[in-house]
């Protein structure tokens, strides 16, 4: 595997061992030795220490002294930390875009939440390759409700969630089916509250939803450890 772009190399080695970890393709608990890994992707040991650096900042990986890096367990307390921030985040970027904006700005959003939801229940069989688009696709509404809202803050802080809150995504589409269809139903619900320009609505959507997730992937860190 090649990388192009010297300039972002670290961050392209970020996103490619990132999203192996996101998948589970790299578990919890396993090291990534950087001599490995710069071989396996013709790059520098400086490049990927640079990246591992940047996986450390987004919690995806953590790096002790004489042992390297170790791919980060997901635990109850990491998992009620981030949700508790990411909800509200996301509560508020939906207050913001339906402050300022209403008819045909809003119609861009809603459209997209209505494809994603189409596209949810053609992938409703599920598979790492169904989560991976639904998850992007997800990411795609929100990048469009960044451009309406236009707060770079904002903005910059919803996308370092973003590699955390994928991983555990995948972590609930792996154990329950139904994710695919509640994630349908969520943008089916956030799409109705736009159309009818009930703020109030488009937050109880996102924090239903993500308190759903938060109590999915609880559950299944508390059965691995009864188990």
């Amino acid at each position: 595997m090649r990388f192009q772009a010297p300039e972002s190399l670290s961050e392209q080695i970020a996103q490619h061992l990132g999203q192996r970890i996101m998948t589970g393709e790299l578990r919890p608990g396993e090291r990534i030795q950087e001599l490995k890994v710069a071989g396996e992707l013709n790059v520098s040991r400086g490049s990927v220490r640079e990246a591992l650096l940047i996986l450390q900042r987004r919690h995806l990986i953590e790096i002790f002294p004489r042992r390297g890096a170790v791919v980060s367990r997901l635990t109850p307390e990491l998992v009620n930390s981030l949700y508790d921030i990411y909800i509200d985040l996301l509560c508020m970027l939906g207050r913001k875009v339906m402050e300022r904006w209403s008819g045909p700005e809003l119609s861009g959003v809603i459209s997209q939440a209505r494809e994603l939801q189409a596209v949810t229940e053609a992938l409703n069989s599920g598979g790492k390759d169904a989560a991976e688009r639904v998850i992007e696709a997800g990411f795609g509404v929100m990048r469009y409700a960044y451009t309406l809202v236009d707060n770079p803050f904002l903005e910059e802080t919803l996308e370092n969630f973003r590699p955390a809150i994928s991983r555990t995504y995948y972590v609930a589409l792996e154990n329950f089916r139904g994710e695919m269809s509640e994630t349908g139903r969520f943008f089916s619900d956030v799409a109705d509250a736009a159309v009818s320009g009930d703020a109030s609505r488009v937050e109880t959507a996102i924090r239903r939803f993500g308190e759903h997730q938060r109590n999915q992937v609880l559950i299944i860190l508390r059965e691995e450890v009864t188990a």
